[in-house]
This record gives C-alpha cells, sequence and structure tokens, in this order.
C-alpha cells in the first residue's frame, strides 16, 4: 500500500508498506484524507525528534474497515475521525477526565508497519500518511456521513488543539478580550474557537497581511501585522493571548500583552530545549502562562461536540481545507505549506 515514509534523510511516498491485521481492541483504518500539520514537518527537520523510519501524518479520517476483539463502539463502513491518543483509559489521569496527560499516550511509538520485512515506525499513534492504519479503538470516533472526510480530517489535530485551547484549557468566557499570534491551521482554530466562546475582542497577529480575510472569516474583530499595535486596541492588555508559531521572543510578547489575571497559552512548537525569558515581577498580578497539550481535549467527547456545531454552521471546516493533494504530490503540498499558500492543505487516498 501507498504511504509518506521519512528514513531519517528524506521524504517519499512509497507504495510497498504493509500493516498488520488489528489485535484486540484497536481498528483499521482504511485512509481517505489526512490534512498536512506542520508538526509533520517537524519531524522532517528534526524540530521533533522521532525515530525511523517512520510512516508520518497524524490528522486523518476514512471508513473503518475492520476491528479487533472486543471493539464494539464502531464497526466496520462506518466513516470516523481519527484522535493521536492512545490513552490507556484506566489511569488516574483518563479517570479524572485528562486524557492528554496519560502517560501510556506518550513517547510510546509503536510498529505496526513493516517495508521489506523491516518494521517501521508509527508517528503520534496514529500514521494518517498510508492508506490503512492500525489505531487503538480509542483513537476512533464515529461522526456523521454527511461530513465530507476532506473537512472530517481536520478535527483529529488542528480542531482539537485550537479550539480546545479556547474552550478547555483557557475556558475563554463571554466578554473576554483574546489576541492569537500566528493565524496558520491552529491559529484560525484557535480565532473560532474565541468566537464561539463568545469573546469580545479577538485581535489576530501575523506578518502576513494576505491572511487577513481568512482571519477575519473565522473570528478575528482586528487584524495586526504585528504586536506592536495591539497596546493601542486593548490599553490594559488582553485576557487572553494564544502563542500559536513556536518562537520564543512571541513568548515573550504574549506575557508581555497580558492585562491582569491576564493568561498566555502556548501552543508553537519551539525546536526542543529552547528556553523563554519574561520579567518575574510582572506575574505578580495573578497572570498566567499555560501549556497546553491537543487542546486538553477529550476526544469521544469532543469530536462529536466539533461535528454538531459544523453541522449547526458554527465551527468552519469546509473553508480550512484551502486545497487537497493526492498523496503522490506531498511534495507539492509541503512547498505550499511552506510559502504560507494554504491554511490546511490535505492529503488524499
Amino acid at each position: 500500500m501507498r504511504g509518506v515514509l521519512f528514513d531519517g534523510k528524506r521524504v517519499e511516498v512509497v507504495d510497498d508498506l504493509e500493516v498488520r491485521e488489528p489485535g484486540p481492541g484497536e481498528v483499521v483504518v482504511a485512509i481517505a484524507a489526512a490534512g498536512l500539520c506542520h508538526s509533520d514537518l517537524s519531524v522532517v527537520d528534526g524540530t521533533i525528534p522521532f525515530p525511523v523510519p517512520v510512516v508520518l501524518g497524524h490528522e486523518g479520517a476514512g471508513l473503518v474497515e475492520a476491528v479487533g476483539a472486543g471493539v464494539s463502539h464502531v464497526s466496520a463502513g462506518d466513516h470516523v475521525a481519527l484522535s493521536t491518543l492512545a490513552n490507556c483509559g484506566t489511569c488516574a489521569e483518563c479517570d479524572r477526565g485528562r486524557p492528554t496527560m496519560c502517560r501510556k499516550a506518550i513517547g510510546r511509538p509503536g510498529q505496526p508497519f513493516a517495508r521489506g520485512g523491516r518494521p517501521v515506525f508509527q508517528f503520534a499513534s496514529n500514521s494518517a500518511f498510508a492508506e490503512r492504519t492500525v489505531v487503538k479503538a480509542v483513537q476512533v470516533v464515529r461522526i456523521p456521513q454527511d461530513i465530507p472526510l476532506s473537512s472530517a480530517a481536520l478535527i483529529g489535530c488542528g480542531v482539537l488543539t485550537g479550539v480546545g485551547a479556547v474552550l478547555n484549557r483557557a475556558k475563554v468566557e463571554y466578554g473576554d478580550s483574546v489576541v492569537v499570534i500566528g493565524t496558520g491551521g491552529i491559529g484560525l482554530n484557535v480565532l473560532q474557537g474565541a468566537r464561539i466562546a463568545a469573546a469580545s475582542r479577538i485581535v489576530a497577529v501575523d506578518a502576513n497581511p494576505a491572511k487577513e480575510a481568512v482571519a477575519r472569516q473565522f473570528g478575528a474583530t482586528d487584524f495586526l501585522t504585528s504586536t506592536e499595535g495591539v497596546r493601542e486596541l486593548l490599553p490594559t492588555g488582553a485576557d487572553h493571548v494564544f502563542e500559536c508559531v513556536g518562537r520564543v521572543e512571541l513568548v515573550r510578547q504574549a506575557v508581555d500583552l497580558l492585562d491582569r489575571h491576564g493568561q498566555a497559552v502556548l501552543l508553537g512548537t519551539p525546536p526542543a530545549g529552547a528556553e523563554a525569558s519574561f520579567v518575574v515581577a510582572s506575574m505578580f498580578l495573578d497572570k498566567s502562562i499555560l501549556g497546553c497539550r491537543y487542546g486538553s481535549s477529550r476526544p469521544q467527547r469532543d469530536i462529536p461536540l466539533y461535528a454538531g456545531l459544523y453541522r449547526e454552521g458554527r465551527l468552519l471546516l469546509d473553508e480550512l481545507v484551502t486545497q487537497t493533494y493526492p498523496v503522490e504530490e506531498f511534495e507539492r503540498a509541503v512547498a505550499d505549506a511552506e510559502a504560507g499558500k494554504v491554511a490546511r492543505g490535505v492529503l488524499t487516498f
């Protein structure tokens, strides 16, 4: 079968991958569409260290092809969106409703694939850049069949992360002020999360002025090309600032833009080991710096919720898909993403 393989030196689309059959509590999904996320490219450039060879991709949707013993919530033919959370479901964190904190869901790459008789790693317990993948049942969430799979694919990472950061982690309230630094795939979802939460002022900041129209479409009330103008719009600072780029100087700016009792939420992925600084005394006005993994999501709850908001016209998914590419055009999709031509490019099988 076809898939996008990174061997540590280069990325190529191969056609001789194999994937094993599902074991107990597992599901094989035939991938129809998968979003190209910055995290996939971060594996290639080394920002996210990961063992190789590895099948990339982690934001996908498709049809259930087969289920293992003990799986009852989905069956063959169901349309599903995938999450990256291979959480155990039985530890204290899972029991508290915090599956993103499950230690068995982090840093335990499996090898369900093979090529030429050699095992191949799975990225983010998912590997959606393959015609078929095998995942834990907890990662598979059934969705209505009237949602286009190219749009549904984006729920599994960009939407869960961005919207979830607003609703689950920051808990933005009616009338709050929000600043979003970076309007890529994650930033756009933060914008629409703030709109859904009924924030009163939503300021988008992006160095590319061409992104203003789409930022406003997703919920921005104001658009700036740098953070320098934020204080003119919000003289006392913002209730919430989301850093969605992953640059340490922008982390500092996010902290400096906070009002009293404000929260800076870090969503961008800087290089491993990167350090940011801030004035400690500035934090004594009840300000907070919040990390956020995967939107503090509970996928079995949140994915159906977001699917429902999409069907009501309140959550934009189709508009996130700037362009689709057959998987063979992976290099073109990467080039367009790196050039800032797309909000989200989607690979199709």
